[in-house]
């Protein structure tokens, strides 16, 4: 299939590659000059040639098109957004002209980005997914080289409109990706695991992230027992507003568990635990500005706590967090944050209808 990636760095350069070495063509598309640009001009003098190392091995795979020109888009069934979702609105907005009827978004991850297509592109006829995470744990160790430390068994997504989901798992299965279809858009946006183990990990490690330069582990020295308790305080809060938006109660580590290990019998918590102490994880993160903190606190709790305050749900812990983060920035992330009047009140109720009748649809 013909696949555009909007986003060069870790992830969108892993997936390109993977699905260039599975057949599918691929273009991969520079969205700015902010980050990993040695990687993309690497690949642009280099025919798009990238090295996937893996479990000790490596595997060539070679990029159609690499270029940083958006209106190519308009040639793919599939286009894929895999940059930060602190950026995700204004993209929308850029790419909109070339975006035509008929095609699948995905956006990887989404936050409940499926609002700012809808108030963009609502007259078009488009099938937007979210992803709850990255399909590939990766980075990029050198320009043209990616590390794969882990892959998840399972990707759970959400379908907007609801009623498309077997008409886009044609088209999506064909990926090669072990994706898991959820009920809609708002389990996938909101079981984002990084809102909650980013956000916590991320905010705990402040003086380890500074005092060491980056030079530590977040998964492998933050989740002590304490900060555990913290985390699992934030989770809870998260499934009270999930439960008033319809939702399934799931624990982090029951979600964690689903995507990470296809052993059902496994103790959820072993599992995270598990995936934490992997030799493969990667250092950091190396700054407190990074987008553990600056995207996952204003897109992902910032989001949260609105949610909350809506529904009348509590979540000190969630407010806690983003007071603790907006001090040690030096600015108040709420101004940059995801509510829902940024989102759009008009189509998250789209997007809750959507869901209901979803849930209608299964019960009748």
């Amino acid at each position: 299939m013909k696949v555009s990636i909007l986003g060069a760095g870790n992830g969108g350069t892993a997936v390109a590659a993977e699905l260039s070495y599975k057949g599918h063509e691929v273009t991969l598309i520079k969205t700015s000059n902010s980050m990993h640009d040695q990687n993309f001009d690497y690949l642009f003098k280099n025919g798009g040639a990238v090295n996937l190392i893996e479990n000790g091995e490596t595997r060539t795979a070679r990029i159609q098109r690499v270029t940083r020109d958006v209106s190519l888009i308009s040639e793919s069934e599939i286009v894929i957004v895999y940059i930060q979702t602190n950026f995700h609105e204004d993209l929308i907005k850029r790419i909109k002209p070339h975006l035509r009827d008929g095609q699948i978004l995905l956006l990887n991850p989404g936050y409940l980005s499926t609002a700012y297509v809808l108030r963009h592109c609502g007259g078009m006829d488009l099938t937007v997914c979210e992803a709850q995470s990255s399909f590939l744990d990766c980075r990029i160790s050198e320009p043209g080289t990616i590390k794969i430390g882990f892959r998840n068994v399972r990707n759970p997504l959400g379908i907007y409109p609801s009623g498309r989901t077997e008409a886009a798992r044609e088209k999506l299965d064909k990926l090669g990706f072990p994706f898991y279809y959820l009920p809609s858009v708002i389990e996938a946006g909101l079981h984002n695991p990084n809102l909650i183990v980013h956000t916590v990990g991320a905010v705990m490690s402040i003086p380890r992230i500074e005092k060491t330069n980056g030079e530590y582990c977040m998964y492998h020295e933050v989740f002590t027992p304490s900060v555990w308790r913290i985390l699992e305080a934030l989770d809870g809060e998260k499934m009270d507003v999930m439960e008033k938006l319809g939702c399934r109660r799931v624990p982090y580590v029951e979600a964690c568990k689903f995507r990470n290990t296809l052993d059902d019998s496994r103790d959820a918590k072993e599992v995270f635990f598990w995936y934490a102490s992997m030799p493969t994880r990667a250092k950091g993160p190396v700054a407190v500005d990074s987008r553990y903190i600056s995207e996952d606190v204003p897109q992902g709790l910032v989001l949260l706590e609105s949610l909350g305050r809506k529904l009348n749900v509590k979540t000190p812990v969630c407010t806690a967090l983003i007071e603790i983060a907006s001090a040690a920035l030096g600015r108040d992330l709420r101004l940059e944050g995801r509510t829902i009047e940024r989102l759009g009140e008009d189509m998250l109720e789209i997007i809750l209808e959507d869901k209901r009748k979803s849930q209608m649809a299964v019960a009748g």
